[in-house]
């Protein structure tokens, strides 16, 4: 097995601690802030990410969830048949509170193409205009197909595209960590 772990445990712990302190020194008003995670994984970093931010401020800033399923440009246009083919798990989006006048802090687990942060910026928008959006991601892993670049960055990591980045959270998977798979443990 050719799997390159670049994340453990306390190593991912410690990632997002920086990106809290990145997130409150960038926003001095807290109270105008709120923190929304993309579908599976990116909702669950941004839940561990509000937490943290209310640590640090004291300020208890509004978090939500949104799913892209249906704002994605690139479902017919996977390469593999199978997952082609298959329809999208769709979860549900939950944003309790009004977007406008506000600085959305969009967080996701992996940057790659760019595709899935413009599906989860149009999702915002169906449900308000924000004042601003800041992206915030665990991994970035570079190859951009769409020109976005995040505000708040874990672990840049250089990879070919036939690489994969598998991001391992408790909350999903028991565990906590970040690997490299190559191209072929990426295509099983």
């Amino acid at each position: 097995m050719n799997e390159k772990v670049v994340l453990e445990s306390n190593d991912v712990e410690r990632t997002l601690r920086r990106i809290a302190h990145e997130i409150v020194e960038k926003n001095p008003d807290m109270a105008e802030v709120a923190v929304v995670g993309i579908h599976t994984r990116g909702a669950v970093l941004a839940g561990r990410l509000h937490g943290m931010l209310a640590e640090l401020t004291g300020v208890e800033v509004p978090l939500g969830e949104i799913d892209i399923s249906f704002y994605r440009d690139d479902l017919k246009a996977r390469q593999n048949k199978e997952l082609r083919d298959r329809q999208p798990v769709v979860h549900a989006s939950r944003l309790d509170f009004p977007l406008e006048d506000r600085t959305i802090v969009l967080v996701d687990d992996v940057l790659f193409t760019g595709r899935t942060v413009r599906a989860g910026i149009d999702a915002l928008f169906d449900y308000g205009r924000p004042a601003r959006i800041q992206l915030a991601v665990l991994c970035d892993r570079g190859h951009r197909e769409l020109p976005i670049r995040p505000d708040y960055v874990g672990k840049n990591l250089p990879t070919s595209r036939g690489e994969r980045v598998s991001v391992q959270l408790v909350e999903t998977d028991g565990s906590d960590g970040v690997s490299i798979l190559s191209s072929v443990e990426a295509v099983q």
